[in-house]
């Protein structure tokens, strides 16, 4: 391994890990796509396993073994041990780490890895049955929680607004305990962005709508006519403010979670597990050869 031993938090070794927003590092390297910092060592072997190439590695001093260990052992399995040994690791003792981030949630290991190229809407549409995109929803910490939903629960794949957090944060990766690299997801550029033309081009592929919104024609999310659509694009809107006006009453379908003890809504992030369960299920009727009496008789 390519080991370098940094005791100073000035070091100009650190800048990439401390110093550099992480807009820059979208401008930084031979690619045109840049880089991101995946933080903790269970994220960095999830980028890893998803084809990411690394760059560069910040590790706190006690934690080569327990932390950094497993992580050099999947570069070389998946880049070889020329790359394995050619990469910078940076060691510094934990104080430095500390100081340098304000914070002790550093977690031992923080890797650079360069990023993939997106892949365009229509590309991420056309093989999928069930989606969300969210639209405009800008908090790191609610985008990495619905992202490990969406994977946990069996959706296809997400789709964000161009205005949505950049999945690849390092703070919304480490929410969704390396689910970004798991599980497909886009963003749309920003004229594919205004609201009613995506709704558009969702159901150019065929999917029906459905925004979680509070109308006075919402129905209740455990409903069996919207399971029984072939394809569903469920639409999420940022904290706070929801879906624009216009998109909920373009959405062919406004579904609700019901509230008990006064409470009018959950968090977002929330919200989007309850309506990625329900809206998984096979209806008892419409999808699959059983009935319900068929399921009685069973």
């Amino acid at each position: 391994m390519n080991l370098i031993e940094i005791n100073d938090i000035n070091a100009p070794e650190l800048d990439i890990f401390a110093r550099v927003t992480e807009n820059s590092l979208r401008s930084i390297g031979d690619s045109s796509e840049g880089l991101f910092i995946a933080e903790s060592a269970y994220v960095a072997l999830r980028a890893l396993e998803a084809g990411c190439e690394p760059v560069s590695m910040l590790v706190e001093a006690d934690r080569i073994e327990a932390e950094a260990a497993p992580v050099f052992d999947a570069v070389e399995k998946l880049w070889g041990k020329e790359k394995r040994d050619s990469i910078p690791v940076y060691i510094a003792p934990r104080e430095v780490v500390i100081n340098m981030t304000g914070h002790k949630l550093v977690r031992g290991l923080w890797m650079t890895l360069r990023r993939k190229p997106l892949i365009s809407v229509t590309e991420f549409c056309c093989d999928k049955k069930r989606i969300t995109v969210l639209m405009d929803v800008v908090n790191p910490v609610n985008v990495g929680a619905i992202i490990r939903s969406a994977a946990a629960l069996g959706m296809d794949g997400v789709l964000l607004t161009h205005p949505s957090v950049d999945p690849y944060t390092r703070r919304c990766s480490r929410v969704s305990m390396g689910t970004v690299f798991q599980i497909p997801w886009t963003k749309a550029t920003l004229p594919e962005s205004d609201g009613i033309t995506l709704l558009n081009i969702l159901r150019d592929y065929g999917f029906k709508t459905v925004a979680m919104a509070l109308t006075e024609d919402s129905t209740n999310i455990d409903n069996d006519e919207i399971r029984s659509n072939d394809k569903l694009a469920v639409i999420m809107g940022t904290e706070g403010t929801g879906l624009p006006e216009e998109v909920i009453s373009a959405c062919d379908y406004r579904v609700m979670i019901p509230m008990h003890h006064g409470v009018d809504s959950l968090n977002v992030a929330a919200a989007s597990a309850i309506s990625f369960w329900e809206l998984m299920k096979k209806p008892a009727v419409g999808r699959g050869s059983d009935t319900i009496t068929d399921i009685q008789d069973k």
